[in-house]
């Protein structure tokens, strides 16, 4: 675990400096503020920030921080924490007004209590996000289930998670080598080096331009049955399963989740009891 924590720290600590320019197209204004936070309202998210008397929300895997304004804008209090101490660097330098407190370095394989010393069965969070790739990134098994188990542990009576994995579609069209799997945009240029894409399979691509060295992310497909089984393992459940469409900057879901249709499958989960 340790040498696949320090790959990926070291990815996104060379992919900081880059980050918001290579995503400037991904808008979280839209795809969280007007997509995924009105779908979580459906299955319970304003009951349970109104019976807890606050709205607190932990980004796991914040990145550069580029899901706060959305969030802060609608009144959630934000922690963020992410494997990379550079991103998550920037992430403080551009949000000077969030408390120094509200950072931290975490791998989600092994997240912190955020107990705020008063120590308790079910932590502090309404609403636990881990967004764009997250869980792809978890490569192992046995990853999801500990990743699970931690936002668990930090998940609030009647909380709710919500987290994105990306389909065969997608990681086929970007993932491979060659033809789609080549990605040039503002400088920078994404290329897959997967030769051939199975389900459940592990796939890698090479990041380089823009200033920045050339790097390889890894990610692994997880189909929705690992997915689901590894939320029942850590005492969470599937509440709604979505499929996502993207068209430019337009981005909706759909009731039933197709991987060879959608980009992504965005899962709301829940305590299991």
């Amino acid at each position: 675990m340790l040498g696949q924590r320090s790959e990926a720290a070291a990815a996104y600590d060379s992919f900081a400096p880059v980050y918001d320019q290579f995503n400037a197209q991904n808008d979280y204004e839209v795809w969280l503020g007007q997509v995924l936070l009105p779908e979580l309202e459906k299955h319970g998210l304003l009951e349970a920030v109104d019976k807890a008397g606050e709205q607190r929300v932990l980004d796991i895997g914040c990145g550069t921080g580029r899901a706060f304004p959305p969030l802060a804008a609608r009144g959630w209090h934000v922690d963020g924490c992410d494997i990379s101490p550079r991103m998550l660097g920037m992430a403080a330098a551009k949000f000077p007004e969030m408390n120094a407190d509200s950072f931290r370095v975490a791998d989600v394989r092994e997240l912190p209590s955020y107990d705020r010393g008063e120590p308790s069965v079910l932590g502090p969070f309404q609403l636990i996000l881990a967004l764009n790739d997250v869980v792809n990134y978890l490569t192992q098994d046995g990853d999801l289930e500990r990743a699970f188990e931690g936002m668990k542990r930090n998940l609030a009576p009647q909380g709710l998670i919500c987290f994105d994995a990306n389909t065969l579609a997608l990681f086929a069209g970007a993932w491979t080598a060659g033809g789609a799997g080549e990605i040039s945009q503002r400088g920078g240029t994404w290329r897959g080096l997967t030769e051939q894409p199975e389900p459940g399979g592990q796939f890698a691509a090479a990041l380089g331009g823009m200033g920045v060295e050339t790097h390889i992310h890894c990610e692994r497909h997880w189909p929705r049955e690992r997915v689901e089984g590894a939320l029942e393992a850590a005492g969470l459940r599937a509440i709604a399963v979505l499929g996502q469409q993207e068209d430019g900057r337009k981005i909706w879901l759909e009731e039933s989740p197709d991987e060879m249709h959608c980009a992504k499958t965005i899962y709301v989960g829940g305590h299991g009891d």
